[in-house]
């Protein structure tokens, strides 16, 4: 028997309040680590650039992105399959892929090294499940999860930031930016997913709360679709809206900062994303407070709704010019997480434990990732095919309108479909329903 690591013992044993600040605030670091290694090159415009006869920074999103949605679809048998054992090497794998892809980027002339960033989104599609894994299925997962996945809210802001400092303080091209920036964040990564592997597995008493996750084959895959593929359609749909909209704005908010004639503050993306960091994460983890699965997996949906209608009530009091630029994309910014965190923190999981589901939440989560991915390749192409001469903030706003409305109908009916689902399968087996 393999002895364990002292830090193992000392969160076995130790107090449930210092165990959540350990693991939330690993998870939270790591992934931050890892979001340098697919985001900074975002702040970059690559102004003038052109590949047949498209913006050269359209072609590199496009291509990250497709390898990003590949990497979902793999997933879906990988991460549901993936053993708890495997989650440090296969991290660590992926972000070394993902590094080396920065630096052939960077040595390899234009238009040949677009090819980089899909071999650089591909491995990084893998990482989200990995980190998700140690989190999963514990009584306190609401506030772990939600940590880990404001982490790519701040982070976003974060690498931009940094890209932006090291391009205009070090004098360093676009080219070469996003590999420094992998340099830098290199170490810290490799602490915080050494500390993080350190967790020790969920409790008995973790496993009566939110049900045993375990890896699932593809018999039991299909048989998750098919036991909640009404519900499964509805919410894949919500979430590809929140997906495409999402990366829309992570991915070209150096051009609508620039067309609001505010792109020269490498601050302005950290100034918009702490704010809807620390509101998201207060309103995700409060959700640790409601025991009942079922009552939490309905005020999931409400949370999702909420956030999608701010969204086109933000974008109304812009173009009324009743708000500012800043204020505009901090709203925007909350809608849109609180709609887009719950997805890849605790809606599947809260999903899992009221029907008592023997499973992981990989599975569920690739599943509406890879389709999410898969229509944010879909508004770029056509954006770019049959929306160029519209300008990136019109589209922007365009898209918001289209997502809070189409977005709010779906997670609605989502709800709907859920609570029926939950009163039948409550009768069925009235011993265990909660």
């Amino acid at each position: 028997m393999i002895e364990k690591h002292t830090i193992t013992r000392w969160l076995e044993a130790t107090h449930t309040i210092w165990f959540t600040i350990y693991a939330s605030f690993c998870a939270f670091a790591l992934y931050t680590c890892v979001y340098a290694f697919r985001k900074t090159f975002a702040v970059a415009t690559f102004s003038g650039h052109t590949f047949a006869g498209f913006d050269y920074k359209v072609w590199l999103v496009t291509f990250q992105v497709m390898g990003y949605a590949l990497a979902k679809f793999i997933g879906i048998k990988v991460i549901s399959e993936l053993k708890a054992h495997s989650r440090g090497f296969g991290i660590l794998l992926m972000v070394a892929i993902a590094g080396v892809s920065w630096l052939l980027f960077a040595v390899v002339p234009a238009p040949y090294n677009i090819v980089f960033l899909f071999t650089n989104g591909l491995p990084l599609g893998m990482v989200w499940g990995m980190v998700f894994g140690y989190l999963e299925g514990r009584r306190m997962t609401e506030v772990l999860g939600a940590s880990l996945a404001v982490s790519f809210i701040f982070s976003a802001g974060l690498c931009r930031s940094a890209g932006a400092y090291i391009m205009s303080a070090w004098g360093t091209s676009e080219y070469w930016m996003p590999f420094v920036a992998c340099c830098l964040f290199l170490v810290p990564l490799l602490i915080f997913q050494f500390l993080l592997d350190k967790l020790p597995p969920p409790s008995d008493k973790d496993e009566q709360l939110r049900t045993k996750r375990l890896p699932m084959n593809a018999d039991e895959r299909r048989a998750f679709t098919h036991a909640f593929l009404p519900g499964i359609v509805l919410f894949t749909l919500c979430y590809v809206l929140l997906t495409a909209f999402r990366d829309f704005r992570d991915n070209f908010s150096a051009e609508i900062w620039k067309s609001l004639n505010m792109g020269n503050d490498p601050s302005i993306y950290t100034k918009t994303e702490i704010p809807v960091s620390l509101i998201v994460l207060i309103c995700i983890g409060s959700l640790m407070l409601i025991k009942n699965n079922k009552l939490a997996l309905m005020v999931n949906h409400l949370i999702i709704a909420f956030g999608m209608i701010l969204i086109g009530i933000a974008n109304l009091l812009f173009e009324a010019q009743l708000i500012n630029p800043v204020l505009w994309m901090t709203l925007v910014g909350i809608g849109l997480y609180l709609g887009y965190i719950p997805f890849n923190s605790i809606f599947f999981d809260r999903l899992i434990a009221a029907f008592k589901y023997v499973s992981t939440v990989g599975f569920i989560m690739y599943v509406a990732d890879s389709f999410g991915y898969l229509g944010s390749v879909a508004v770029l192409f056509y954006k770019n095919f049959f929306q160029k001469s519209l300008s990136w903030i019109s589209f922007f706003i365009t898209g918001g309108y289209v997502m809070s409305i189409a977005g709010t109908l779906l997670i609605f009916g989502s709800m709907l479909y859920f609570h029926q689902k939950h009163r039948y399968w409550k009768k069925q087996q009235p011993t265990q329903g909660q």
